[in-house]
């Protein structure tokens, strides 16, 4: 049985108070970086961008139907000024001329029927930008609340990250005055059960919070002071102090 003295043993459950306050503060790291709020917000974020992109992709192809509507009119238009120029001149036959006045005619039919056009592209465009304007006003809220929030959580987590340091090296310098022996039993224990060292109070072990049966408690009478005794539960060592039975 691996033997230390009972202060060694007793000094053990400082390091263990230190074990479980890395481990506090590691949970405390780990609940900040799963915040609801964040978890809520990323998602909303997500959909309202994916909106966003329906919008702004609705005003771009739009925009691209005004501007062809626009080319198709300019061409209309050049084309009406050109025969209304060859038919003032007056030159030319007389069945070229009434030809080309018809064609007149057709074109300035053609040219309102594409300017109703351009009007009705305008007006969509302009209803397509103001949804997009407003969606990225919802991108811009929602982006602006996870700004907030993200720092507010990384403010928090610097916080335990410089505490978990703090620990950290007062945890090394403590596990360093140990014999290797002893700290190698309580290290294998921690890694394994998440404790290394508990009090044996009462006939309870505070690693398990169990009452240990009568038959355990007797064991633990006939070990001598400096014997390690462990939790038949936890697994970790326990620490017997004057009122431990």
């Amino acid at each position: 049985m691996a033997k230390a003295a009972p202060a060694e043993q007793l000094r053990l459950l400082e390091l263990q108070a230190l074990d479980a306050k890395i481990r506090q503060l590691d949970n405390r790291a780990k609940i900040l970086r799963e915040d609801p709020r964040l978890t809520d917000l990323y998602a909303g974020l997500a959909v309202a961008q994916s909106d966003l992109v329906v919008r702004t992709t609705e005003a771009a192809d739009t925009q691209r139907e005004l501007t062809r509507a626009e080319t198709d009119v300019e061409q209309v238009a050049t084309r009406i000024t050109r025969d209304e120029a060859r038919l003032n001149s007056g030159s030319g036959l007389s069945k070229d001329l009434v030809a080309l006045q018809k064609e007149l005619e057709s074109l300035a039919r053609r040219r309102s029927t594409l300017e109703d056009i351009e009007l009705e592209l305008m007006e969509r465009l302009e209803g397509c930008a103001a949804r997009a304007a407003k969606q990225q006003g919802v991108v811009d809220d929602i982006d602006g609340s996870l700004g907030t929030i993200r720092n507010d959580v990384d403010a928090q987590l610097a916080e335990v990250s410089a505490e978990r340091s703090a620990v950290v090296r007062d945890r090394t310098a403590l596990a360093a005055s140990f014999d290797a022996a002893l700290l190698a039993i309580y290290e294998r224990a921690l890694t394994k059960r998440g404790i290394g060292a508990a009090r044996l109070f009462h006939g309870t072990s505070e690693g398990s919070g169990m009452q240990l049966s009568p038959g355990d408690l007797a064991d633990i009478r006939k070990a001598a002071d400096d014997d390690l005794v462990m939790c038949p539960d936890a697994g970790c060592i326990l620490v017997r102090s004057a009122e431990w039975s």
